[in-house]
């Protein structure tokens, strides 16, 4: 009993802790690669406390609901993209001998199949602002989330098929060096589909906010928005954490894999995180139909390329 106390202790923690971190880094990684002042002067030294401005901001703003919203969904909307996320981190290993919350046997596809049920959070905020604008942008991330599903269960079903299992713990275990180049395209078709699950740039049409105001989220104010924004942060620790487990060997690094294997885990899932941001500053944002051609023309084949591939060489090998 002490043990599950400890171990759901250190995830809640970890879900508290983590978003913020990524938050706070994207402030100051896009400062600097975009030559932004703002984030660089609050409280100080290298704008340390810009993200306890921006809560302070959200928390003072009024909490607003539309007179002709859906109430209950509209205050239950921030809550469901939240929580998935905490329940995804209890089943992500992040080091070896059972340094796990809960090591489910098919935990790679309870991971993904709870990752889905938050975006469904952003479909009711749409549909329960009574506001048209909101509702196509809930539409959207409808598609998005259809189109993309697909090529990220896909290449998450092609390393599981390697591995010859579907618990994470298992994969980790299994996982060998050369899985590198033989598992690179299912890499990158699960990281990227992950990163238009999230909405994330350039993947973020549905939401654009300098050009439709968030999307779904254009009736939210004060801290129910800010838990939409901690949602999305929330949803880039578990898409790197899960990348690192599944497709980088999780907690096996150069040496030291039983005594350091927590800190090879976090020092890859952050190499991820600068990368999800470094792709915001990056590149522009996707038209719709663009997006929709990536997923089925692109991500699609190329996942269903790396399972036909991975059949191949387990049955041979």
């Amino acid at each position: 009993m002490v043990e599950v106390v400890v171990k759901l202790a250190l995830v809640a923690g970890a879900f508290a802790l983590l978003p913020l971190l990524v938050g706070q880094a994207e402030h100051k990684v896009m400062a600097h690669m975009q030559g932004r002042l703002g984030p660089m002067y609050a409280g100080g030294f290298h704008g340390w406390a810009q993200l306890v401005a921006d809560g302070v901001k959200f928390a003072q703003k009024e909490d607003v609901v539309p007179r002709d919203a859906d109430r209950w969904v509209f205050k239950l909307a921030p809550g469901v993209a939240l929580v998935p996320y905490l329940l995804v981190l209890l089943v992500i290993p992040v080091g070896p001998e059972g340094q796990v919350a809960l090591d489910l046997g098919p935990g790679i596809f309870f991971a993904l199949a709870v990752m889905g049920v938050g975006v469904i959070g952003a479909i009711m905020a749409g549909w329960a602002s009574a506001n048209k604008y909101s509702l196509l942008g809930g539409m959207r991330v409808a598609a998005q989330l259809m189109s993309y599903e697909l090529p990220m269960v896909f290449a998450a079903s092609s390393v599981a098929m390697a591995a010859g299992t579907l618990s994470m713990q298992g994969i980790v275990d299994e996982w060998r060096w050369w899985w590198l180049p033989w598992q690179a395209v299912g890499a990158v078709v699960f990281f990227v589909a992950g990163l238009a699950e999230l909405r994330r740039p350039p993947f973020d049409m549905p939401v654009a906010d300098s050009e439709i105001i968030f999307g779904p989220y254009t009736e939210y104010g004060g801290l129910r928005f800010a838990l939409f924004l901690l949602a999305e942060y929330a949803g880039i620790v578990v898409l790197c954490a899960l990348t690192t487990v599944l497709f980088l060997g999780g907690w096996k690094g150069p040496f030291l894999n039983t005594e350091l294997g927590w800190l090879w885990t976090l020092l890859k899932g952050g190499v991820l995180a600068f990368c999800v941001i470094w792709l915001r500053v990056s590149y522009p944002r996707m038209r719709e139909d663009q997006l929709q051609k990536l997923a089925w023309a692109w991500l699609v084949p190329l996942s269903l390329a790396q399972l036909a591939l991975t059949g191949v060489l387990r049955v041979v090998l």
